[in-house]
């Protein structure tokens, strides 16, 4: 008599089973996707709000962002750019493309970066009659182990510091 478990009907069973999970693994990632889009964007304007100090008891993060004027401007000239579609701007991958970016010297290059973009996103808040109240850069430089990202709080006058934030990071906390 035949032994009821086989080396086929064991391959059998493994790669249903694979299949099976490869194809729940799969509609969930696509599934998710919006949902990650949504809460990268809900977290990066947590940061930005929090670095700002403008966050709120009792408001939701999109109602106090909505405060906010978003604008891209021209690195070279300091100019607003609005030619460029601010949903669509992406720094980082901006700086990575020598077409819409510039290589630093070495003797300018502080931070490490290599490359900047040509353009950066940055935040304004502004009072209600319209007075610019405080500026919030995307900072980025290269630290120990990584490349750190975050938020710079500016006051109007763009000397006095509000506040500093980091989103993104390697680093070791502690070790430096």
């Amino acid at each position: 008599m035949s032994s009821p478990d086989t080396v086929s009907k064991t391959f059998t069973v493994a790669t249903l089973l694979c299949l099976v999970c490869s194809i729940v693994v799969s509609t969930a990632a696509v599934v998710l996707k919006p949902i990650q889009k949504e809460n990268q964007l809900l977290d990066r304007n947590t940061n930005i709000l929090s670095a700002a100090g403008l966050m709120q008891e009792g408001k939701s993060v999109e109602e106090i962002f909505a405060q906010l004027e978003t604008k891209i401007v021209d690195l070279d000239s300091g100019e607003f750019a609005e030619n460029i579609d601010q949903e669509l701007y992406d720094q980082r991958k901006a700086a990575k493309d020598p077409n819409t970016s510039q290589r630093l010297a070495a003797d300018i290059d502080i931070a490490s970066i290599k490359r900047r973009a040509d353009y950066a996103t940055v935040y304004l808040k502004r009072d209600p009659q319209g007075n610019l109240q405080t500026i919030i850069l995307p900072i980025h430089g290269y630290g120990l182990w990584s490349t750190l990202y975050g938020f710079l709080a500016l006051e109007a006058d763009a000397n006095t510091v509000v506040g500093l934030g980091f989103y993104e990071h390697a680093e070791t906390p502690g070790l430096g």
